[in-house]
């Protein structure tokens, strides 16, 4: 039996994983990375460090693997840009998805008219997210990456690319086209390079790496010689789309919803892409030589971090299980966390300069104060859902859930209450690994079809709406009139 390799480099580390044809996990390995915060609102990250993870990974998990591998799947985390030369050095540090610098350059191409223009040929939103913003920051504010940009030197890429240019010792600069739809530098329509973008921008000396599918032949690797001989890359993915992929998000009305630090909830709405309408972005769900899928995506910027503040930053409870056990006998109390620490995305999209506390009173205790925090990431996914059915113009068929707060089971109730619609959750936890692992089987032909694959998938968990449905849609409201004051 074939095996492919699957590659998840995300924000906090990076996974290497072996998958069999019906897409079960033979070995793992981990290794982490860092982001750090060198001024207010700045985060970045070491483009090396991000290579070397991977080589790490990698190692662990073949370390003891035996069997046969036909090719490899790389996910990624999406909008992080990297800057390099030639030689395959970093001109500066890579600027993280979470990086908020460009906020003033987001507000002058606002004030400039070009929203609805870049709305109509990215399908995005102007929003320091996005990779573009964080380029013309870079270009204007940093001498390293302006010099090297009008010199013609400066090689851009989202994490895949960085990756497959230094897997392959420079011989491959690629990217596939879900990880373009997010820098603010493809036309979605012709899934094309905006060539008047990047001259609006001021970025004409940028290197932009070459197009293809999510399933193609990107390049040969040996990973620096860990390999007795090279494996082709066979699919390329940004991590979020990846997940739509191993989930089944395969035809319109089924959609994923990936709850980790932020959460990115994403629809499947078939073969053209839709207007961004309410805050949603319209977006690549992936490409294969046969078809090309698009989705609506809305954006949380802060979902399993909120509680993580609570716990961590004010100490107000010292165990996550110990809190959700509370939540059996307390409700919320009349309190709501904002957790716009970093701003409200999605469909909100507010910036009002820190997250709040609601709905405080002498009888507040700190178990309301923690379940509010759990609420809030179940609101906000209820808020996209709301816009995203009515902008697609079709109802939600299924929503898979993934990421690391699927471990908490109040947490999945809450949900299935809010929306009053059941939510599902799959057997396999690495599921952006699964999506690249399912596009490179299919790159291989060890798949006939992304649906072959997808026959193998086995439901975890399903949890359908309980007692809680009004309660929930009384909250839900209050939510509501708590964001409207912002």
């Amino acid at each position: 039996m074939s095996h492919i390799l699957a590659i998840d480099q995300g924000t906090s580390g990076t996974k290497a994983l072996v998958f069999d044809q019906t897409g079960q996990v033979h070995a793992r390995g981990f290794a982490p990375v860092t982001c750090t915060t060198p001024r207010t609102g700045f985060v970045e990250q070491d483009a090396n460090a991000l290579y070397a993870s991977v080589l790490k990974a990698v190692d662990e998990c073949l370390s003891g693997f035996k069997g046969d591998i036909a090719g490899i799947g790389i996910s990624n985390q999406r909008e992080t840009v990297v800057l390099w030369n030639a030689k395959g050095e970093p001109i500066a540090p890579g600027v993280s998805w979470q990086c908020q610098r460009s906020l003033g350059i987001c507000e002058r191409l606002k004030r400039d008219g070009l929203q609805p223009l870049i709305a109509q040929k990215t399908g995005l939103l102007i929003d320091p997210y996005f990779s573009g913003t964080k380029l013309i920051w870079l270009n204007e504010n940093d001498e390293r990456a302006r010099a090297h940009i009008a010199a013609g030197d400066a090689y851009f890429g989202t994490v895949d690319s960085w990756l497959l240019y230094r897997l392959t010792n420079g011989a491959a600069y690629r990217t596939d086209v879900t990880n373009a739809s997010r820098t603010m530098l493809l036309n979605l329509r012709t899934l094309e390079w905006d060539r008047e973008l990047i001259e609006t921008f001021g970025l004409q000396g940028l290197r932009l790496p070459e197009l293809r599918p999510s399933a193609s032949d990107f390049g040969m690797t040996d990973f620096d010689g860990l390999l007795d001989a090279p494996l082709p890359i066979l699919s390329m993915i940004g991590d979020s789309h990846a997940a739509a992929v191993g989930e089944g998000c395969l035809s319109p009305g089924v959609a994923k919803a990936t709850m980790g630090t932020g959460s990115s909830i994403m629809m499947n709405v078939g073969g053209k892409a839709r207007e961004p309408e309410h805050g949603l972005v319209s977006t690549l769900c992936f490409a294969t030589d046969k078809r090309v899928d698009y989705a609506l995506e809305g954006i949380i910027i802060s979902a399993g971090s909120t509680p993580a503040f609570l716990k961590e930053k004010l100490n107000l409870f010292d165990d996550f299980a110990k809190a959700e056990q509370a939540f059996t006998e307390y409700d919320n109390g009349g309190v709501f966390v904002i957790p716009s620490f970093s701003g409200i995305g999605c469909p909100h999209w507010k910036y009002p300069g820190g997250a709040q506390i609601v709905g405080l009173n002498f009888s507040t205790s700190w178990q309301h104060v923690a379940r509010a925090a759990y609420e809030s990431i179940v609101y906000q996914i209820k808020d996209v859902i709301n816009v995203m059915e009515q902008a697609a113009d079709v109802p939600l068929a299924q929503l898979y859930l993934d990421g690391g707060l699927t471990q908490r089971p109040f947490l999945l109730q809450f949900l299935s209450d809010t929306l009053n619609r059941p939510v599902s959750t799959l057997a396999v936890s690495e599921i952006s690994a699964s999506g690249a692992a399912a596009l490179a089987a299919y790159q291989a032909g060890l798949a006939a079809s992304l649906d072959d694959w997808q026959t193998h998938r086995v439901v975890a968990r399903r949890v359908e709406p309980g007692s809680g449905v009004e309660a929930a849609a009384e909250n839900h409201a209050q939510w509501l009139r708590w964001i409207e004051r912002l």
